[in-house]
């Protein structure tokens, strides 16, 4: 190891504080004498209304059942065992299953509510 490097406690060197100027004035700081108001609140609103959701029950429960029929026929193209899905599943059955689902979707979103 080389001696060359002191190892010791590393010192700072402080400059001089600077110098006060005796021509600035010590005013005392300006104090306002009006005072705001607190907000208050209004009695007269009412509570706010829970908002409706746009579609009802039934709507809900066929876009789950649509989506429950898209995944189920991705299932059944996957089921195909010929080369790279040629076979009657996942030519025909799969994408039949997948499309009927997209329409239960359509009919799901289009379907009015009952009230």
């Amino acid at each position: 190891m080389a001696k060359d490097k002191q190892y010791g406690t590393a010192t700072l060197a402080r400059e001089a504080p600077a110098k006060k100027s005796t021509a600035s004035t010590t005013a005392a700081p300006i104090r306002s004498t009006v005072t705001e108001p607190a907000p208050q609140r209004r009695p007269d609103r009412e509570p706010v209304a829970a908002v409706a959701l746009p579609f009802g029950r039934q709507n809900y429960t066929l876009m789950l059942i649509g989506i429950g029929v898209i995944l189920a026929g991705f299932f059944i193209m996957s089921l195909d065992r010929e080369e790279f899905g040629f076979g009657f599943l996942g030519l025909t059955l799969g994408p039949i299953v997948v499309m009927s689902g997209f329409i239960l979707e359509f009919f799901a979103i289009l379907a009015k509510p009952k009230a």
